[in-house]
């Protein structure tokens, strides 16, 4: 396939990026520092992209011929306002349809919505110190979620990925998955699995239009 992909500088994006190129698909990889996109070998069907999803201009004519978009975009701006979540993927989508490009690909957090079974010392720590920490950041992904299932997104086959604190573990693929529903007490996950469903997803029409929580 051949795949764009957003924020590959990070944790997880690196993750995917490597995989991606690891099982033969060609990627465009948009970034706002070449310098910084993890080493490939120099044949890798990889073409690095300068450019930000906050300036579709740098990039959007280049999402023509993609077979799916993944975004990883995120900020680790604690104390100011973020719109990379909500503008980024706006961006991505409008660039998507005016190119013919349906599946897209995206990550949120479990955060957003804490299930009643979670533990609760585990409730009261995400309540009371995570969302308070990265409130800027979860009120962005809020507004990407109400963007995605808004009609200004009709026609394009989303997926939004909400993971629980993320590790740097191994790949090991076992992980579990619910499609417009809650994972029974979700704990950890590697950036490697994470990146992993990402991949093995991009074809899986049950994960069209739907919000997926995933977690070991």
């Amino acid at each position: 396939m051949r795949l764009m992909l957003f924020g590959v500088t990070g944790g997880t994006g690196a993750q995917l990026l490597a995989q991606a190129l690891g099982a033969g698909h060609r990627v465009t990889a948009v970034v706002r520092a070449p310098a910084r996109v993890p080493v490939t070998a120099p044949d890798a069907p990889l073409t690095v992209l300068p450019g930000d999803a906050l300036a579709p201009e740098t990039w959007q004519q280049a999402v023509a011929g993609h077979d799916a978009v993944l975004s990883c975009l995120g900020s680790t701006d604690r104390k100011h306002p973020t719109a990379v979540y909500s503008r980024g993927t706006r961006n991505i989508v409008e660039a998507m349809r005016g190119s013919g490009v349906a599946r897209l690909l995206c990550l949120s957090s479990a955060g957003l919505d804490t299930a009643p079974d979670v533990p609760l010392p585990q409730r009261l720590v995400t309540r009371y110190v995570i969302r308070r920490l990265y409130r800027h950041g979860y009120a962005d992904m809020a507004r990407m979620e109400a963007f995605v299932r808004s009609p200004a997104a009709d026609g394009t086959a989303w997926t939004v990925v909400r993971p629980p604190m993320l590790t740097d573990g191994p790949l090991t693929g076992a992980y579990r998955t619910a499609e417009n529903g809650r994972l029974a007490r979700p704990a950890s996950l590697s950036r490697a699995d994470l990146a992993h469903y990402l991949l093995t997803h991009v074809d899986d029409p049950r994960a069209h239009r739907a919000v997926v929580e995933v977690a070991y």
